[in-house]
């Protein structure tokens, strides 16, 4: 299990535990074969109509023959960390208590890599179970700087990503949502010892984020709805695979056909790049 204090930081027990962590320490939801066939296709329907909320989701899920009401579609919906667009998605949930940054990027642009970095949380279906994908990404390049898979929504694996994220490089800005994982005191605490800027989504913005949010879209639809991932360590290696793809090898149109790497080693400081090395 990790340990939020020793001798060595999460990054360095990530990469100790690697494909073992989610192994060792996943536990089965305990779901029904029903709800994890509900969970799924909720899943698969908010990817494909994000400003969808539980009303229409439950149409379309008793018009495929599901006996469901708003009301159940509501409460995994909660459980899996999605709400409709409006008034924003919800991954992960605010604490009242914690301190909540401003939104700073409407009148900004990413100018070049590392400048602004946005991070999110997904739902991740498997066969029998879920679990859940942190990915830091820088705007400029579509480039995925870390991610990290995790079966709850405790911060450790965001932190794990983030301490990774920070051997790479060191962005000016790192944009998230308000949700605890990302307004509690390690990830602010972390970023703020990098002097790291910190920008938040608005309530009722949910397309801020939205390189990420176009990233959860291509990851499902390329991987993850293509596969049948059987447990947490096939799920590892194939969105490790994907990921490897998708920086390396698959063009991107908002980039002019180059690929995320092309544009983000290409711009990259010399220090920056023996860090990818």
């Amino acid at each position: 299990m990790l340990e939020k204090e020793g001798p060595l930081s999460l990054t360095e027990q990530c990469e100790l535990l690697s494909l073992n962590l989610a192994s060792l320490y996943y536990r089965p939801k305990g779901a029904s074969t029903r709800k994890l066939s509900l969970l799924h296709r909720i899943d698969a329907i908010y990817t494909e109509f994000p400003y969808y909320g539980a009303r229409r989701i439950a149409v379309i899920l008793r018009r495929e023959g599901y006996r469901i009401g708003r009301g159940t579609v509501s409460k995994y919906m909660a459980e899996m960390g999605l709400a409709a667009i409006y008034p924003k998605t919800n991954t992960s949930r605010a604490n009242p208590e914690h301190k909540v940054y401003p939104y700073l990027l409407r009148e900004i642009t990413a100018e070049c890599p590392n400048h602004i970095w946005g991070t999110d949380i997904t739902f991740i279906r498997m066969k029998g179970g879920f679990m859940y994908l942190v990915v830091y990404l820088d705007w400029f390049s579509r480039y995925i700087i870390s991610w990290e898979l995790s079966d709850t929504l405790q911060d450790n694996f965001v932190i794990c990503a983030l301490e990774r994220a920070l051997q790479v490089a060191t962005p000016k800005i790192v944009n998230s949502d308000q949700g605890s994982q990302y307004t509690g005191t390690r990830h602010v605490q972390t970023l703020t010892a990098a002097t790291v800027t910190i920008s938040m989504d608005g309530r009722g913005r949910a397309l801020d984020n939205i390189f990420t949010e176009r990233l959860w879209r291509t990851i499902k639809y390329e991987d993850i709805y293509t596969h049948d991932y059987q447990s947490p360590r096939e799920l590892r290696q194939g969105v490790g695979a994907y990921i490897e793809h998708y920086n390396y090898r698959r063009p991107h149109q908002a980039l002019g056909y180059k690929t995320p790497a092309e544009v983000y080693l290409s711009k990259v400081e010399p220090t920056d790049l023996d860090k990818l090395n």
